[in-house]
């Protein structure tokens, strides 16, 4: 079931990038992908989460320039520790990449058009208490029963294989 739902969440972050031929040809079998989640809290929000083993900053990094180089574009990059500390506050390091293409957004949306709430695509770098650092999005199983999308598997697949293609390849040694 986790594996399942970690296709799906990444075909969701797909959804919204280019080509999903370019992503699906990322070096990582789905039978070698193996996320972890922090808590079984994130399966029941609707994560998928990967530990990664590089720092935040790295980690972002290596998915941003993995997203441009499947042609898709990264829209933002909000860097929340580097915004809290403007305002005086601390946070531990926490990234938010917001990425995707319409080629593969659109078909998304044209299933069911309130999906573009979720879209473009985001995915969170985050470290934790302990400084392990992880990167979760939206299991794309997740937005398909929160807008009840029906008679889209394929695309739901497509997005869920890309974005686990693209996490899995950011975090790996």
């Amino acid at each position: 079931m986790k594996k399942i739902m970690a296709i799906a969440a990444l075909a969701l972050a797909v959804s919204s990038c280019a080509s999903i031929e370019n992503v699906l040809n990322t070096n990582a079998s789905i039978n070698q992908i193996q996320p972890m989640t922090t808590v079984a809290s994130n399966e029941e929000k609707g994560l998928v989460t990967l530990r990664s083993n590089h720092s935040v900053q790295v980690t972002a990094n290596t998915l941003k320039s993995l997203i441009e180089s499947k042609g898709m574009t990264v829209f933002a990059s909000v860097n929340h520790q580097q915004n809290a500390a403007g305002v005086d506050l601390t946070l531990r390091p926490t990234q938010v990449i917001m990425f995707g293409n319409p080629k593969a957004g659109t078909p998304l949306m044209q299933c069911e058009q309130t999906v573009a709430i979720d879209l473009p695509q985001k995915m969170l770098i985050s470290e934790d208490a302990e400084g392990r650092v992880w990167l979760s999005y939206n299991n794309p199983e997740y937005l398909k029963s929160r807008h009840n999308i029906k008679g889209c598997d394929e695309v739901i697949n497509n997005v869920s294989m890309a974005l686990m293609n693209l996490s899995t390849a950011a975090t790996a040694k």
